[in-house]
């Protein structure tokens, strides 16, 4: 258990204000924000805080699963509310489960939130802060917003929605914005999310930057030569490039798949080691189906397709590759902030980030030193980093210890719960001074 620093646990025995999270998905789901605000609750619980937590019963790949509509997981308080369940997969149907979403989880709030609380909405579904921003102000309770992404602006730079879903976005805009600027406090992963909500007018004192994480005492690294996924898979004396997590339309797939193209051209051609290279794809996500017809038309033999593997066995999972791809769009740089680097910094693997080089992730790799940046756009570079990784074990390995070194120092889930905790103590403290003021 995660003991707590002694003199933020003192302020806080004395302070019984519960810390309520908004957030489509939760425990036992997959998905990236399920599995980050997941780590924080049972956290948080876990050094005595009172938390709830108010989601959906959806599962993030398969709508229809079984769940309990309330329990208690490790101190935590979950309220699952019903919604439709027509999936992700058809814009008309995401847009109802997110009304019904919308509907359920704000009246649950309405019915729990009181006096003193914190409410912490995070951005699934989009425009979640606004329906909370309402009930805050109404119970007299503090809201902060935990950005993942910038919406309406990331729908807006993907060409999400066509003409009809601009103008509605537009038309929100206003409500999100009010909804930003009168919450106590907005978290966003990343300086360049930060800079973008500060353009939008928010003040800067009203903004945190705390990046997102991984459990490194779950995800530990595993020696490929003991790993059991590489076996059972057949990759044994393979060099693996993996990918794991969501390929979303926040990401794009050209790069990498020009750069399997002409490793399995030079496998065919006789080339020795790139005859070792594997592409591994772990996950789904909204591009995920079309690499994998691509991959099938070329008649690639250098690659594997699979779903989302347990969570209990994210180590090994992680630990399959031999590196890991990190991938963003430049046009949502600053936008959102790819998760999937901390699982594998944790899982002491290098990483290739084929983004925006003045980027977020890019700045991480330059300064910790445990990958590379290739631009969108250029496999033929792509193709040679991972020729030069492949080639070079010793160079592989050396990024490898620096990248869970950096995760030690910098990322891993007990560093940040307890910039959580900091936070929620800051704003009890402000919170009582306003009142000693009035």
């Amino acid at each position: 258990m995660i003991s707590p620093p002694s003199n933020l646990h003192s302020a806080r025995t004395s302070d019984s204000r519960r810390i309520v999270f908004l957030n489509r998905y939760f425990y036992p789901d997959h998905s990236a924000t399920s599995e980050i605000l997941s780590d924080l609750a049972f956290g948080l619980s876990s050094r005595g805080f009172p938390i709830t937590v108010i989601t959906s019963r959806l599962g993030y790949d398969h709508a229809e699963r079984s769940v309990a509509a309330r329990e208690v997981l490790h101190g935590v308080d979950v309220w699952r509310v019903w919604t439709s369940r027509w999936g992700r997969h058809r814009l008309i149907g995401r847009s109802l489960d997110y009304a019904t979403f919308y509907l359920a989880a704000g009246w649950r709030l309405w019915r729990l939130a009181r006096p003193g609380d914190i409410i912490v909405a995070k951005t699934d579904p989009p425009l979640l802060s606004v329906i909370a921003a309402l009930i805050a102000r109404l119970r007299r309770a503090a809201l902060i917003n935990w950005q993942q992404d910038i919406f309406p602006e990331i729908a807006e730079v993907l060409g999400i929605g066509g003409t009809i879903g601009q103008k509605v976005l537009t038309f929100f805009r206003g409500s999100r914005n009010w909804s930003l600027r009168t919450a106590a406090m907005t978290v966003v992963p990343g300086e360049r999310m930060s800079k973008v909500l500060g353009g939008i007018g928010l003040a800067p004192e009203t903004i945190r930057v705390i990046p997102n994480w991984s459990d490194g005492k779950r995800i530990t690294p595993i020696d490929p030569s003991q790993n059991s996924f590489r076996k059972k898979w057949g990759l044994e004396d393979c060099f693996v490039v993996g990918y794991a997590g969501n390929l979303g339309r926040a990401h794009e797939i050209e790069t990498v798949l020009g750069a399997m193209k002409a490793l399995n051209h030079r496998a065919l051609s006789g080339d020795g080691i790139a005859r070792l290279i594997k592409f591994l794809f772990l996950g789904g996500g909204a591009l995920r189906p079309r690499l994998e017809e691509e991959a099938g038309k070329c008649g690639l033999t250098n690659v594997q397709f699979h779903p989302y593997q347990p969570r209990q066995q994210l180590a090994e999972v992680l630990s399959a590759a031999d590196v890991h791809l990190v991938i963003l769009n430049p046009a949502v740089e600053g936008l959102l902030v790819p998760s999937k680097i901390y699982a594998a910094a944790a899982a002491g693997r290098p990483a290739i980030f084929i983004g925006d080089a003045r980027g977020e992730i890019a700045r991480m790799l330059d300064v910790s030193g445990f990958g590379f940046t290739v631009a969108p756009g250029d496999p033929s570079n792509l193709e040679l980093g991972i020729l030069r990784l492949a080639r070079s074990p010793e160079l592989c390995r050396l990024l490898g210890t620096r990248a869970r070194a950096a995760f030690e120092q910098s990322w891993d889930q007990t560093i940040m719960v307890t910039r959580w905790e900091k936070l929620f103590q800051e704003l009890a403290e402000t919170r009582a001074g306003d009142r000693v003021t009035k």
